[in-house]
């Protein structure tokens, strides 16, 4: 049965370790196509450094060619804060009942969980997966865990989910690429060059409409 993936971020901008990420989990899970939902309004983190309309675009370039992959502007046409419990809500009326939906976390954004809109309600509505770098510790003895979240793995951690179309904790160990997008936005502003963190014609973009810097690479 075919499945879908969801993967949402500030993409401000995108990389590479977003790319890698999506690509392994697709392939790990099966998935049939991944949807890259630039989020509007991050509930919880600041405004993104760069307006919408760009962030869009340079997700379009970065996932240009893969037939995986899939541009979901829902945040953005919606206004209000971009909860990730409205977006799956969305996609599930769109798929219907049976469709098999997976939310893509990184390890990081996946123990911030407790802190989201509806978070326990997210489990109604699609499987969790969880990528992490090779010898991470992710388990429900982790300290790095909250304590309800905890207990929701002990409860919905499940090494096969294809029977059920949402529910279930996954994780999965993906190659290391340490990229981060704050790390890309400091070369830049510092007259460094991000070359080779991000796909070139996202950095085009980058330099052609001067954003987080007005030097070159």
């Amino acid at each position: 049965m075919q499945a879908i993936g969801l993967f949402g971020g500030t993409f401000d901008p995108i990389h590479f370790g977003h790319l890698r990420l999506a690509q392994e989990l697709s392939e790990s899970l099966g998935l049939s196509e991944v949807h890259f939902v630039p989020a509007a309004h991050p509930p919880h983190r600041l405004e993104p450094h760069t307006p919408a309309q760009h962030r869009v675009e340079m997700v379009r370039l970065a996932i240009a060619g893969n037939s995986l992959f899939t541009l979901d502007t829902r945040e953005i046409e919606r206004s209000g804060p971009s909860y990730t419990f409205d977006t799956l809500t969305s996609l599930r009326a769109e798929f219907g009942a049976k469709m098999p939906l997976y939310l893509l976390l990184g390890a990081d954004a996946f123990l911030g969980l407790p802190t989201w809109h509806r978070w326990r309600e997210l489990f109604g509505l699609a499987h969790i997966a969880v990528a992490h770098r090779p010898g991470f510790a992710l388990d429900a003895g982790s300290p790095l865990m909250a304590p309800e979240l905890r207990v929701e793995w002990q409860q919905r951690y499940c090494a096969d989910p294809s029977s059920d179309a949402y529910g279930t904790i996954l994780s999965r160990e993906i190659t290391a690429l340490d990229i981060s997008a704050s790390v890309i936005r400091e070369r830049l502003a510092q007259g460094s060059s991000p070359r080779y963190l991000l796909p070139e014609p996202v950095l085009g973009y980058i330099l052609q409409h001067k954003l987080y810097t007005s030097g070159t690479a």
